[in-house]
């Protein structure tokens, strides 16, 4: 009877431990976040106008939020603000790329615009699951690939799309990212800069070769000059390549500030008013 019951109740535990195996196994949804299994953070409070989507191709799938003006008037169109997250917010989890962002002035409000957050897993959920494909940590300036990472091509694509069927102003499109997201940003303007009216790279580096295309659009670099995660001369060398090509970059260095610049960067009024008055043409 003893033997019986050990029997069963073995059973029930590998059956329980496989359930949880395939719970574990199975993405979150894109578009419907289970907030009874992951609760709500309290820095997620800032971004509950931004919509859940995800954008398809080549099988592959690219995660993104959305926020839209709240009120859209007739033959109007509006800004677009693309945001790049960092490595350490990669995930399939559609709620993470805005965890670093959490600092932000909320700029939507006094400046009714489109905000663009796709969202890159992370290297152990699917190959290649960078924005740009280079060490981060690296003091050496890098030399950008021919082609795009997948997440890249993929963000870039659903881009052009969003563009495309949104009363979008393309003459006030906006780039920004932090980390890895800053890599992306500086990567967007070197494969798109004629779509970019102005980028804010924060920590992040580039391929100083392109410095020469990027001398008209405004870009105002930040880094922290204690950096430990991406050196900041990174942002320095791609800066002073920008200047010696013809371009005048803005730059802020923060002293004593680490692999943070974004905090700084991003509860900076004064950044969003920049971005915001910048127009093409």
């Amino acid at each position: 009877m003893l033997a019986r019951w050990f029997e069963k109740r073995a059973a029930i535990v590998c059956a329980l431990a496989a359930i949880g195996n395939t719970l574990a196994q199975t993405p979150p949804d894109s578009i419907h976040p289970d907030y009874s299994a992951v609760p709500k953070e309290s820095w997620e409070s800032k971004f509950d106008a931004f919509t859940f989507h995800k954008f398809e191709e080549d099988g592959h799938v690219l995660p993104y939020r959305l926020h839209t003006p709240a009120s859209i008037e007739p033959e109007k169109k509006y800004p677009l603000v693309i945001f790049m997250h960092g490595a350490g917010e990669r995930g399939l989890d559609n709620r993470i790329q805005l965890r670093n962002f959490r600092s932000t002035v909320e700029f939507w409000k006094k400046y009714p615009c489109f905000v663009f957050a796709p969202l890159c897993p992370r290297r152990d959920q699917a190959p290649e699951a960078v924005w740009v494909d280079t060490p981060f940590g690296s003091n050496v300036g890098h030399t950008m690939k021919e082609q795009p990472t997948w997440p890249m091509r993929l963000a870039l694509d659903a881009i052009d799309q969003f563009i495309a069927t949104h009363p979008v102003d393309r003459q006030r499109i906006y780039v920004t990212g932090l980390s890895m997201g800053g890599f992306a940003t500086w990567e967007i303007l070197q494969r798109r800069g004629d779509m970019i009216a102005a980028a804010v790279p924060v920590c992040g580096g580039a391929d100083t070769a392109f410095a020469s295309k990027l001398i008209t659009i405004p870009i105002w670099v930040t880094h922290g000059d204690a950096d430990d995660i991406v050196p900041v001369s990174r942002s320095r060398d791609m800066v002073a390549a920008i200047k010696t090509a013809g371009g005048n970059p803005k730059y802020t260095e923060f002293p004593g500030v680490k692999h943070d610049a974004w905090t700084y960067t991003y509860s900076n009024p004064e950044i969003w008013d920049w971005m915001f008055s910048q127009a093409k043409n």
